[in-house]
């Protein structure tokens, strides 16, 4: 009689296993996702991507802890969900001048704009006369790879004054460095200025800066690297450490460069060579190569991320009168378009690009180049509907 009650049971087991196996969802494949360490990480590095991870994405700060007074966002995973780029809820506020002799608001909480605040505190207002931009946060995916590109494999790319006649005139945005930084010793200097690559202007000139930066202009933090309250503008005691400031580095540094998917669609090869022949890999460059680097895992790696990290005229259409290092106001940064394909993941289903979120299809934006981008956008516009829908999915394969 015993036995007779265990084959039931057994049975009971093996459907309950087979229901699960068949039911349970599927891990995502890995080309599908923005967030992810670099392969080829040592134990210790892959510790401490975890130890950026949580400082990143699941520290939120409250007044106790620092936040504010006045502040964008409550955490750095606020603007960066999945580590994909910000939808224009997130977006941030900055705001200057139309020429390049500096900032004259810094003394009015420039360059960026808290338009929120902890209970009894006013979130700031624009002043007036300041011109301003909206920006929207980038994807995180890949850092590591632009920061370690060679100064000169950068100078090779440009081409200020169009030598080459082909309407593309790339530049670097030459950045004063803030105190707590040195140069890298393959650094390439103009005037005692160095070549930025972080930010929607180029303006910013490593990851350090650009977490230094965030944190006390996006949370109101305060480090030793940063020590001015973003509110009152006097030195406070850090209230985030150099630790956690370098942990949330080397994670921004180590995270997984976004992964192609569908490559081999005939589709997505005919509009990689639709991309090259109307012009636009001439800004959107797609290999790229890091120097060395004391991340064996980054160290001398070919990538392909679909940009020269260069300044380009966009033209009036893309002109928010809004500036940042040498920058003119019409000058952006080419964005790397690797991960475009996954961007809606962190954007709500929708996309939202270029600098502000204004175009909510790639042909939108696409048809709002102008300057430099002028060229390519017009061959776009020649092409049939089936060639521009080729093109489109091939960059939606990146």
């Amino acid at each position: 009689m015993q036995s007779l009650k265990v084959i039931p049971i057994t049975l009971f087991a093996c459907f309950l296993l087979a229901a699960c196996e068949k039911t349970a969802p599927l891990a995502p494949e890995e080309s599908a996702l923005l967030d992810g360490p670099l392969e080829g990480l040592t134990p210790e590095e892959n510790q401490r991507f975890l130890n950026g991870d949580i400082a990143f994405n699941d520290e939120i700060f409250t007044a106790a802890t620092g936040l504010g007074p006045v502040f964008v966002a409550t955490s750095c995973g606020t603007c960066h969900a999945g580590d994909g780029k910000g939808h224009p809820f997130t977006s941030l506020t900055r705001f200057g001048q139309r020429d390049e002799t500096g900032n004259q608001f810094l003394h009015l909480g420039g360059p960026q704009l808290q338009h929120r605040a902890l209970p009894g505190f006013a979130p700031e207002q624009l002043p007036a006369g300041a011109t301003f931009s909206k920006l929207l946060p980038p994807a995180n995916t890949g850092l590591g790879f632009l920061e370690l590109v060679p100064d000169a494999a950068l100078l090779a790319l440009a081409d200020p004054d169009d030598l080459d006649e082909d309407g593309i005139s790339g530049r670097p945005n030459w950045v004063a460095l803030p105190n707590y930084l040195s140069p890298r010793s393959d650094a390439v200097s103009q005037d005692g200025k160095y070549i930025g690559r972080f930010g929607k202007k180029a303006a910013v000139y490593d990851l350090l800066q650009q977490t230094v930066n965030a944190y006390n202009q996006d949370i109101g933090i305060t480090s030793t690297f940063e020590p001015f309250d973003a509110y009152s503008g006097e030195t406070m005691d850090p209230e985030v450490s150099n630790q956690t400031i370098h942990d949330v580095v080397f994670y921004l540094r180590t995270l997984k460069a976004p992964i192609p998917r569908e490559v081999d669609r005939t589709e997505v090869s005919t509009g990689k060579t639709l991309f090259e022949q109307i012009g636009c890999a001439k800004c959107h460059v797609p290999t790229l190569q890091t120097g060395p680097s004391t991340i064996a895992a980054l160290s001398g790696r070919v990538f392909f991320p679909y940009t020269d990290l260069l300044l380009h005229d966009m033209g009036p259409g893309l002109d928010d009168g809004y500036t940042e290092g040498s920058a003119t106001t019409s000058e952006w940064r080419t964005p790397p378009l690797w991960g475009l394909g996954l961007s809606k993941n962190s954007q709500g289903g929708q996309y939202f690009l270029l600098h502000d979120g204004r175009a909510h299809s790639i042909e939108a934006a696409i048809l709002l180049h102008g300057g430099e981008g002028s060229q390519s956008r017009e061959a776009y516009e020649q092409l049939t509907e089936q060639e521009k829908n080729q093109l489109i999915t091939f960059l939606e394969s990146l």
